[in-house]
């Protein structure tokens, strides 16, 4: 399978492109999830996106964000593989691309999540650490995460 990865800004998504990612989102977090929430949050258009193609599918996706708009740090966020191909690990290299996004274009390597807490370990692995603050969000249990690596 030959998987394209993406990573644009919102100014550069084309409208198909924009429309395929917000599918992939709302098929996993509103339809899988079973969680009606506000997907369109309002910070669409300050986030990089990243995602995975496949057959000109969104496969895999995430944004990322810049210090001082989600949080203090850059931050990861809409971290998503489609349930039809959660076998081929792509999350591991979406996150590795995110997280060297976020080095190379905003010069910072902490970065702070909101992970749902099923996915605590796969975060641990990628050196995100627990925070202390846990909550509930749309009825899911959340743990915020916080990575640091490398001085800028």
């Amino acid at each position: 399978m030959n998987v394209l990865w993406k990573i644009k800004s919102f100014e550069q998504l084309t409208t198909d492109e924009l429309y395929r990612i917000m599918k992939a989102r709302v098929d996993v977090f509103v339809v899988e999830q079973n969680c009606p929430y506000p997907e369109l949050d309002g910070f669409d258009d300050r986030a990089v996106h990243i995602w995975a193609e496949l057959q000109d599918k969104v496969v895999a996706y995430c944004r990322v964000f810049d210090r001082d708009i989600k949080y203090r740090e850059a931050s990861i966020g809409r971290v998503l593989t489609d349930q039809k191909y959660r076998n081929l690990k792509l999350g591991k290299t979406l996150m590795a691309i995110a997280i060297s996004a976020i080095e190379a274009r905003f010069r910072t390597s902490e970065i702070r999540i909101s992970a749902q807490d099923y996915l605590l370990k796969f975060y641990t692995d990628l050196g995100f650490r627990d925070t202390g603050k846990k909550y509930l969000e749309d009825d899911i249990p959340h743990t915020e995460m916080l990575k640091k690596t490398l001085d800028f």
